[in-house]
């Protein structure tokens, strides 16, 4: 006992002495990794550029856009926006109950506990995309499969976020509240919920923008929304109709993100010296929510007693995927989940080179001017705003299916993601040792390698452990249009209704995603 306020002042002097070895270990085996995921799929850097050269030209026979039917896809624009919206409402409905009984300080029992935190593990492991093509065989071509996908895959992401912010409150309110003779529910509305409010509303706007863009390809699957006006144009190789297309979801993204933006300022800047401001913004914010909602509920043509009547179909094609059946496929089964992983590993790391230049320009306090900062952030926005699965769809097309081609459409989507959380990382550092490099005479890239990218270290490594993790998950879904990986294993079983052989796919893909999230997870704890 007597030595456990000595031990914390060592802890970080050992942390930062280990660190270098640790990340060289991690770079080698990365390095590594990647050379063996690359020659198992037959990826070479010469692929990827003479790749690019076949995309330029397919760009071509796009140009220039145009779009037939205007007025339909309008309604399908409406249409998937409502869909984002409403399946993350459902979501956070379901999250918040949820994430009381999954965080450690609410919950009522360690097995209410493990039990809560294994549903939201579940959910965020499985792509949507593959909840999308279980409920359209349950329930028929349509909106309804969408927005029930959307919404369990949010939940994933909603109630784990949730009860991590709800384990952060201060205990305090909790015991003044508790002092008075108030149940539980009253706490928890009255000290436990004010304190979490902000760090919620952040979550929801940011995972609308998130399931916007995971809409827009749901309706390659019959989920309802812009992307089967998509892939019908595709499928037919109207290129100029499918780019007039690919056009407006970026507007759509675009415009989205433009105003989660302007929403979270107003709703989490902080400083606000007026709090009745802040309660009109967030009352004004919540009718405007309320109205989306009841407009989505008439505008998509929903019985809300399909949301709870989904169910029993669901579970008819659900069960029938009991027992899985791991012999059918053999060893096909398991030569495409690695080739699914190899997918994930090389275009992560593509997207790592790429990434990192780009987010460090996009960086407003380290860029070398406006001209520059803004085409930094103008390119992410751009990346950003079309889905990978659109991607693959090009890469395929102009490269031929295999998982070269959704290799490459990772790489690039990467550039969006990575880059931009380079960029955030990046402005957050300490101007401090910035400026003393600068005093001494240093120029950009003395600054930038002797005061920016040290401080930045962490971040970039945590990022990009994090979107491994997301490439992983994102390649399983790929082989939907071609692209390579045990997703076109999983969508064939489906289609002829091999259920028990889709139930030992579904297995393998969970399996894959949770494994890669507990190994980035273990990485990042012991680097970050």
């Amino acid at each position: 006992m007597t030595a456990a306020p000595v031990a914390p002042p060592a802890a970080p002097t050992h942390q930062k002495r280990s660190l270098p070895s640790a990340l060289h270990y991690l770079t080698v085996v990365a390095l590594a990794a990647t050379v063996v995921s690359a020659w198992s799929i037959d990826f070479f850097p010469s692929a990827f550029i003479d790749g690019l050269g076949d995309v330029v030209r397919l760009l071509e026979r796009m140009l220039p856009p145009r779009l037939d039917d205007p007025g339909r896809i309008g309604v399908l624009a409406v249409e998937t926006l409502l869909m984002a919206v409403l399946g993350t409402v459902l979501a956070a409905v379901v999250s918040i109950p949820l994430a009381f009984l999954a965080a450690r300080n609410t919950t009522p029992h360690p097995v209410v506990h493990a039990a809560a935190r294994a549903i939201i593990t579940f959910c965020r492991a499985m792509p949507d995309l593959l909840f999308a093509v279980l409920f359209v065989r349950a329930l028929g071509i349509g909106v309804l499969p969408g927005i029930l996908a959307l919404a369990l895959h949010s939940i994933g992401m909603l109630a784990k976020l949730f009860a991590d912010a709800i384990e952060q409150t201060d205990p305090g309110p909790r015991e003044a509240v508790r002092s008075t003779g108030a149940g539980y529910l009253r706490e928890m509305l009255n000290a436990v919920v004010p304190q979490v409010i902000p760090s919620w509303i952040g979550t929801f706007v940011y995972r609308i923008d998130i399931n916007l863009r995971m809409s827009v390809v749901l309706g390659f699957v019959g989920a309802g929304g812009i992307g089967f006006a998509l892939q019908d144009a595709l499928r037919g190789l109207i290129y100029p109709r499918a780019l007039g297309i690919v056009c407006v979801i970026l507007v759509i993204i675009t415009a989205m993100e433009l105003l989660s933006i302007v929403i979270r300022r107003m709703l989490l800047a902080p400083g606000h010296s007026d709090p009745r401001r802040e309660r009109v913004m967030r009352f004004a914010f919540s009718g405007l929510l309320v109205g989306t909602v009841i407009a989505s509920f008439v505008m998509l043509r929903i019985n809300p007693l399909s949301l709870v009547t989904w169910m029993i179909p669901s579970a008819q094609v659900f069960t029938r995927m009991v027992p899985p059946n791991f012999g059918a496929l053999g060893w096909d089964l398991f030569e495409a989940a690695a080739q699914t992983v190899a997918i994930g590993v090389v275009s992560t790391a593509i997207g790592v080179v790429l990434s990192i230049p780009v987010g460090i320009l996009a960086a407003r306090n380290v860029s070398p001017g406006p001209a520059v900062y803004w085409l930094a952030r103008g390119w992410i926005l751009a990346v950003r705003a079309v889905p990978e699965l659109i991607l693959a769809v090009v890469f395929v097309a102009a490269l031929g299916l295999g998982p070269i081609a959704g290799t490459c459409a990772l790489a690039i989507g990467s550039v969006g993601f990575l880059a931009k959380l380079v960029a955030d990382a990046v402005e957050e550092i300490d101007p401090g040792p910035m400026e003393a490099v600068r005093a001494v005479g240093g120029g950009w890239w003395k600054t930038l390698f002797a005061a920016v990218i040290p401080q930045a270290m962490p971040a970039l490594v945590g990022s990009s452990l994090y979107l491994f993790d997301v490439n992983v998950r994102t390649s399983t879904v790929l082989g939907i249009v071609g692209a390579g990986g045990v997703g076109f294993l999983l969508f064939e079983s489906i289609r002829t209704l091999n259920f028990d052989i889709a139930g030992a796919i579904v297995i393998v893909i969970f399996v894959i995603v949770y494994s890669i999230e507990r190994l980035s997870g273990w990485i990042r704890s012991r680097l970050v």
